[in-house]
């Protein structure tokens, strides 16, 4: 079980999330900020659960890439 979370209100926008990931992350035509695909949100935090471990690879390096360091990645 993979467990990717993302503090959406901290995004800057830097759009590499949606390039190391494109299955998880979308960069949103409103305001420019990343979306986690599938994800519920609560108190900020958006966060999906995937059964599926062969997404964990390119989760991380979303999460690595990721300037301001607001997404988490937890295989569990």
């Amino acid at each position: 079980m993979i467990i990717i979370t993302l503090q959406r209100e901290k995004c800057i926008g830097c759009n590499y999330c949606a390039e190391f990931d494109p299955e998880n992350f979308r960069m949103s035509k409103k305001d420019g900020k990343s979306v986690l695909l599938r994800s519920q949100e609560k108190k900020g935090f958006h966060t999906i659960k995937i059964p599926d471990e062969s997404i964990y690879e390119s989760a991380d390096k979303a999460a690595k890439a990721c300037p301001v360091k607001i997404i988490s990645v937890k295989k569990i």
